[in-house]
């Protein structure tokens, strides 16, 4: 059955841990609008390099010119994911067929719980359970991070608070390619008007387009939490194809705990009948270049 093979932890099959990432890309916004890769569990040096001056052409016998290269390196390294939950211990004696729908439900409830704790971690620098400070916060978080390129946001002349955050990349030398935007950023878009015409009407009646005048889009209520020193984000916009870097141990333990207290709920297992499923996901990311991205706040 399987639960005798989950009793001591086991591993989800490659393939279901794919379709657990492709999950989370559906629902997380930064992965979305983001590249990623697996990352061992010791982690990966990112190089980033900075080439200043332009190629040379050289003639026969002519002196190769020296240019100037700045590297500097971030290492990605994964953080460990928790989810887990209580269940009836009928579980136990259920079918196999009934087990595994049992597990299937889990997985996709913890694929859309993994990616709203990565978006809280990354975007706001929480703990995503208890929504406070986390030790990341200032140094791998966008809200930590991006603090020079930000635009004070107006419901009213929101696209022009989106342009003037690009604006502020683009003088940097930087380029866009994704915009990430609250539910109330979003809505203030459809609600723009130019002589009684609606200006964005992709995004009426609650919409949620893929891209925004060429640039990756989602709209996603991760860029608002309360908790810690959290801020309202209505936009995130930036180089999130090149300047952001997640990815995942590829390695998704779950188990089946039948004994004790192991969430800390103040009730024993057994004593009520119940059974704990556990899953851990382990997920790093980088923000690369804090020049690259600007945010439209409260």
């Amino acid at each position: 059955m399987a639960d005798n093979s989950l009793k001591q932890g086991t591993l989800f099959q490659p393939e279901l841990v794919k379709e657990l990432i492709s999950k989370v890309q559906g629902r997380s916004v930064l992965a979305k609008l983001s590249s990623q890769s697996p990352i061992p569990f010791n982690g990966v040096e990112q190089f980033i390099f900075n080439l200043e001056g332009n190629a040379q052409i050289v003639g026969e016998g002519q002196q190769k010119g020296a240019g100037k290269a700045v590297v500097d390196t971030k290492v990605i390294k994964p953080l460990k994911f928790v989810y887990q939950a209580r269940i009836t211990d009928e579980f136990k004696y259920a079918s196999e067929e009934k087990q595994l729908e049992y597990l299937s439900q889990f997985a996709d409830g913890f694929a859309k719980k993994i990616a709203d704790a990565f978006d809280i971690a990354a975007i706001h620098g929480l703990e995503p359970k208890g929504l406070t400070d986390a030790t990341f916060r200032d140094t791998n978080s966008f809200d930590g991070l991006i603090t020079g390129n930000i635009v004070n946001y107006a419901e009213d002349k929101f696209d022009d608070n989106i342009d003037a955050a690009v604006q502020q990349i683009v003088a940097k030398g930087g380029e866009v390619t994704g915009l990430a935007l609250s539910p109330v950023g979003g809505q203030a878009l459809a609600k723009l008007k130019v002589n009684g015409v609606v200006q964005y009407p992709e995004f009426r009646f609650g919409q949620n387009p893929d891209s925004f005048y060429g640039m990756k889009s989602d709209v996603n209520k991760n860029l608002t939490v309360t908790g810690g020193t959290a801020q309202t984000n209505h936009a995130i916009v930036g180089d999130f194809e090149n300047r952001f870097k997640w990815g995942y141990a590829e390695n998704i333990p779950m188990e089946i705990i039948e004994y004790g207290d192991p969430d800390g709920a103040g009730r024993d297992l057994k004593a009520y009948n119940e059974i704990l499923l556990r899953a851990e996901a382990f997920i790093g990311w980088g923000i690369l270049d804090a020049d690259s991205f600007a945010r439209v706040k409260a």
